[in-house]
């Protein structure tokens, strides 16, 4: 099967977010698996070319915008630890500026770019005389491609027998354009624009709307998520659409590449270890505390509560500002947070670790290496997402033997079970209302275990048992392209 999935972020390339992780984890398996896959993505002005071994081919692709034509110019390299290629876009007028998608405010023409995007993918692949059987698009970036595929490219021989596949990692960023501009420049024209149309969504083009309705198959990131989108609460207006393509809306959990995440493998904690081996777990905690300034006659025997995440009010951070400074204050654990987002949650935190600096460790930021030491660190990592599509930080913590505490919506109720005691099962705790109080409960459910030599052990080894691996994952894709193609 020939695969060609396109995604505005890769890792380790491009990478804001989990969607990053999947992009690069999935062909990596495939490929794996006897697939021949490619990858096609912009060329940021922040990707290191000269690290990541890319280089230009002097290939030239030509973008129909409106009524006039652009251009592109392909560069290729390969996927780390791989035999994929990726293929990087070039078009410095896009893509030759500060970040993806402008930070912290969007950029305004981001629906130009990612038009532009999305039609030269299928150029691309007509330049390098790739016919795909399946196009993969992943979230609103890359919708249109799945819409070319489909009208403007149905009649071409190359793409005659060509599946599109959509998926949505996050249904709460949807692609809203001004209808006059988007239009222009797919190309469409607004006589495609009108009210119910597979553009229009209350007045205004829709880029997720358009993916979901022109591919074949649709796909989210947890199976749970899937059931949730299709109600007003989870939906972000969108149940209506979901329901339409309801027969094909299929839920496939994400899985974590352990080649990358594997305390047993893992270059950048501080020890190695494995379920077999939780003292290396402690050595990580006590070096980390150490660095930090803490040694254990500093309240001994603190549990550390982590967190790794984007400070946004989806994740659950006002639950956490509710309760927080009662935990930290009355030492009950230590708290260790690495993430950024906006500015009112970041004052927030910088003011807790000015306010409590031996039991507050707070990073604003991004850091690949820190992300694995405060997994590798912690005893618990928190989630109290108000919705989670599925989440790939509690799957890294089970697999550090970090028990999670998160709200049951999504991912993260496919894959952390309520811990019992009596029976010894279960490899995280949860809770399912949106409540500060059922959070504060939990973590204080939490710290019972912590507190039980028995228990503790147990839970964690339950933990680093589960496999959600991306090969499960890939496999899962692997159907759904069939299901596409047929």
């Amino acid at each position: 099967m020939k695969i060609l999935l396109t995604s505005a972020e890769v890792a380790p390339f491009a990478k804001t977010g989990g969607l990053a992780d999947v992009a690069a984890a999935l062909p990596f398996e495939w490929e794996k698996f006897g697939q021949e896959v490619i990858i096609v993505m912009p060329k940021y002005a922040h990707i290191d070319t000269y690290h990541y071994g890319f280089h230009p081919t002097f290939k030239i692709v030509y973008v129909p915008m409106g009524y006039w034509m652009e251009y592109g110019h392909i560069w290729q390299g390969t996927l780390p630890h791989s035999n994929v290629p990726v293929y990087l876009i070039e078009n410095n007028d896009y893509f030759n500026r500060r970040g993806i998608y402008g930070d912290p405010d969007e950029y305004p023409d981001n629906d130009r770019r990612f038009i532009f995007f999305s039609r030269a993918v299928l150029e691309t692949a007509k330049a390098l005389n790739f016919e795909p059987d399946i196009i993969h698009s992943h979230d609103f970036h890359t919708a249109f491609a799945v819409a070319f595929l489909k009208s403007q490219y149905k009649n071409d021989r190359r793409f005659s027998r060509t599946a599109g596949v959509y998926t949505i990692h996050n249904l709460a960023y949807q692609g809203w354009f001004e209808p006059g501009r988007a239009m222009n420049f797919s190309t469409f024209g607004m006589k495609e624009f009108y009210k119910g149309s597979w553009f229009e969504h209350k007045g205004m083009v829709n880029a997720m709307k358009a993916g979901i309705m022109f591919s074949d198959k649709i796909t989210t990131v947890s199976p749970t998520y899937a059931k949730e989108i299709r109600y007003p609460y989870y939906s972000e207006g969108m149940e209506d659409v979901l329901n339409l393509r309801g027969a094909d809306l299929i839920g496939i959990l994400n899985g974590a590449h352990y080649g990358e995440w594997d305390p047993e493998n893992d270059g950048l904690i501080y020890c190695k270890y494995n379920k077999d081996f939780l003292q290396g777990k402690l050595r990580n905690k006590t070096e980390f505390l150490r660095e930090m300034g803490i040694t254990e006659e500093d309240e001994p025997g603190l549990p550390v509560v982590g967190m790794v995440t984007r400070l946004t009010e989806q994740k659950g951070i006002d639950l956490l500002i509710n309760k927080l400074e009662w935990f930290l204050s009355n030492n009950i654990f230590r708290f260790c947070l690495l993430g950024s987002g906006e500015g009112r949650y970041e004052d927030y935190f910088r003011y807790i670790g000015w306010k409590y600096p031996k039991r507050a460790y707070i990073n604003i930021g991004y850091s690949n290496k820190l992300a694995h030491r405060i997994i590798a660190v912690s005893d618990f990592i928190i989630m109290p997402s108000r919705y989670e599509p599925c989440g790939l930080t509690q799957i890294y913590g089970l697999k550090y033997g970090t028990v999670p505490i998160v709200r049951e919506t999504g991912g993260l109720a496919d894959t952390v079970k309520e811990y019992k005691g009596e029976t010894g099962e279960g490899n995280g705790i949860s809770f399912f209302n949106y409540n500060a109080d059922e959070m504060a409960e939990a973590i204080t459910r939490g710290i019972g275990i912590y507190k039980s030599e028995k228990d503790w052990t147990a839970i964690r080894r339950n933990g680093m048992g589960e496999d959600y691996g991306s090969g499960s994952s890939a496999l899962e894709y692997i159907k759904v392209f069939r299901w596409a193609m047929s």
